[in-house]
C-alpha cells in the first residue's frame, strides 16, 4: 500500500469514528503538494460532495495569518515585537499600555477577553450589548487578569488590538492589507473573510454534535447545523474561509520567501518568553509544540480545522472539516507519520520525548501511582521535566480517544505537579465527568473556579452538574 492509500485509510477511519460529514486533506513535502484529496459531503441535505475547491471556515487558524501580517510590518520597519502596543495605538487604558506586540501575539498579555465564551461548541458573543463599540468600552473598563508576561491565557482581545494596529500602521483596512500582501501574492483564489451570514459560493455547510458537545469523538451522535458569527473587528482572530488548496499555496509561499524572509519565519515560529524567561506555548500567532522531537507550528480553529507545519522536516499537513468537534488536530500526526514514522500512534505518536518516557513508565504500572512514576524519572535524570501544557494536551488526547481512566491519571498528575493551576483542575473535572464520577467532577470544577473565577468552562460545567444533584 503506497503513502496516499495509507493516508486515505487514516482519513476514512477518523471520519467514520468522529461522524465527520466532509473533509479536505493536503500534504506538502519539500515545497510541493504530494497529496490532495476531498472526502464526503459539504451539505448533508443536498448531498453535495466536497471537492478540492470547497471552502471551509478556518476560525482561530486565522491568527496565523495575523501573525504573518505583523511580521511583514516588522520586516518593513513599521513595528517592533518588543515595543508596547500603545506606541502604535492611542487610547488604550493605562494598565494596558506596557503590553508588547509579542505579548499580544503569544497570549501572555494578561488582558480581559472581549468575547464571552460559549457554553458548548460555538463562537461566543461580544461582551457588552453585542455591538463593537459597547464591547470595546466594556472590555477596556475591566481590570487586567494578570501582569503582562506573567501567565498564559488565550483570548481574542489580543488579536482585536493587533488588527487595529495593522490598520493604523499600514493605513489600509485589515482585509485589504491581507488581500494585497498575502492572498494575491500567494495566488489564493477563493480565500475571504466572513461568517455564517456571508453569502459565499462554494462554501461547505457547518455542523456540530447535537447540543454543542465538544467532548471528542461522538460516534453516532446526531448532528445539527452550526452557525459562526464574527463581528468584523474580531475577524483578525477568527474570520477567514479557504480551501485546503488555497492554504497549501499560502504555506508554500510562506516558506519559499514570497511572503516573508526565512529569518522572519524563524522568528515567527519561535516562542516568546514569560517574565521568568521560560518559553511561551505560542510563537508569533502560531501555537508551537514538540511532537516527539519534531517542532510543529500550527493553525487550529473551531475544533474543525488544523494545519501543522513541521519546519525542520520540510513537511506540512492540512485537514479541513465541516464538523465542529471533529478536532482534526488529534489525527494530523497520523497523516504526517506516513512520512515521519515515529509520529505514528503505534510508535507513541507525536508526544514530546519526556512525555514518551513517562508514557512507557505508566504503561508498565497500568497507569497506577503516576506521581511516583514521575518522581522516579526525575531521580534518574535531573533534567527531566514535563510542562503543564504538555501533560494537559496528552490527557486530552487520551480522553478524546476514550481512555478515560488513563486520562484521569494524567490529569491527576498535572494537578499534583501544578496545584495552583485552574486549568489543571478543570481538565481533571472533565475526566471525572466523562467517567460519570460527578461528585469528583464537581470538586475539581469547584477548585478550578476558586483558583480563577473567570474560568468560564469550569463555571458552566459546575452549574450544569450541580443542577443534576
Amino acid at each position: 500500500m503506497d503513502q496516499a492509500a495509507r493516508i486515505d485509510v487514516v482519513v476514512k477511519s477518523e471520519m467514520k469514528k468522529r461522524a465527520i460529514p466532509g473533509l479536505q486533506a493536503v500534504v506538502i513535502r519539500h515545497g510541493r503538494v504530494v497529496y490532495d484529496r476531498a472526502f464526503g459531503v459539504a451539505d448533508l441535505e443536498s448531498n453535495r460532495p466536497v471537492v478540492p475547491t470547497t471552502i471551509f471556515t478556518l476560525n482561530s487558524s486565522t491568527k496565523a495569518f495575523t501573525g504573518v501580517a505583523i511580521m511583514q510590518l516588522v520586516e518593513r520597519g513599521k513595528l517592533s515585537l518588543s515595543a508596547p502596543a500603545s506606541r502604535y495605538l492611542e487610547g488604550l487604558p493605562a494598565a494596558w499600555r506596557n503590553v508588547t506586540i509579542a505579548q499580544l501575539l503569544t497570549h501572555v498579555s494578561g488582558l480581559p477577553d472581549v468575547i464571552e465564551q460559549p457554553k458548548g461548541q460555538g463562537t461566543g458573543s461580544l461582551v457588552g450589548d453585542g455591538t463593537e463599540d459597547s464591547a470595546w468600552k466594556t472590555v477596556t473598563a475591566r481590570p487586567i487578569e494578570a501582569p503582562a508576561g506573567q501567565s498564559y491565557r488565550y483570548n481574542q482581545t489580543n488579536y482585536v488590538i493587533l488588527g487595529k494596529i495593522i490598520q493604523r500602521v499600514s493605513g489600509v483596512p485589515f482585509d485589504e492589507f491581507m488581500r494585497t500582501r498575502q492572498f494575491t501574492p500567494a495566488a489564493m483564489r477563493s480565500t475571504a473573510f466572513g461568517d455564517s451570514r456571508t453569502i459565499m459560493p462554494g462554501r461547505s455547510r457547518l455542523y456540530r454534535y447535537v447540543g454543542g458537545s465538544v467532548d471528542g469523538p461522538e460516534g453516532t451522535r446526531p448532528l445539527e447545523h452550526a452557525f459562526d458569527e464574527f463581528s468584523p473587528f474580531v475577524r483578525t482572530a477568527g474570520g477567514l474561509n479557504a480551501s485546503a488548496e488555497d492554504l497549501a499555496r499560502w504555506l508554500i509561499a510562506l516558506q519559499n520567501g514570497t511572503l516573508l524572509s526565512p529569518t522572519a519565519v524563524e522568528t515567527m515560529w519561535s516562542p516568546g518568553h514569560f517574565n521568568n524567561g521560560h518559553p511561551t506555548p505560542w510563537g508569533m500567532g502560531w501555537p508551537l509544540s514538540d511532537h516527539g522531537g519534531h517542532l510543529v507550528a500550527a493553525g487550529i480553529g473551531g475544533r474543525r480545522t488544523a494545519f501543522f507545519v513541521y519546519p525542520h522536516d520540510d513537511l506540512a499537513v492540512i485537514v479541513l472539516t465541516n464538523l465542529a468537534g471533529a478536532n482534526p488536530e488529534e489525527f494530523v500526526d497520523e497523516i504526517a507519520g506516513q512520512f515521519l514514522p515515529d509520529l505514528l500512534e503505534v510508535n507513541g505518536g507525536g508526544l514530546p520525548m519526556p512525555v514518551k518516557r513517562l508514557r512507557l513508565a505508566l504503561m508498565e504500572s497500568d497507569f497506577k501511582e503516576p506521581l511516583a512514576a514521575y518522581r522516579r524519572l526525575e531521580q534518574k535524570d535531573a533534567t527531566f521535566a514535563i510542562s503543564e501544557s504538555e501533560l494537559n494536551a496528552w490527557g486530552g488526547v487520551l480522553l478524546n480517544a476514550g481512555h478515560v481512566d488513563q486520562a484521569i491519571a494524567v490529569f491527576s498528575l498535572n494537578v499534583s505537579l501544578t496545584p495552583g493551576s485552574s486549568n489543571a483542575h478543570d481538565s481533571l473535572g472533565e475526566g471525572y465527568e466523562a467517567k460519570h464520577a460527578f461528585d469528583l467532577a464537581i470538586a475539581s470544577y469547584t477548585a478550578a473556579v476558586a483558583l480563577d473565577s473567570t474560568n468560564e468552562h469550569a463555571r458552566s460545567r459546575l452549574k450544569a452538574l450541580e443542577a443534576r444533584q
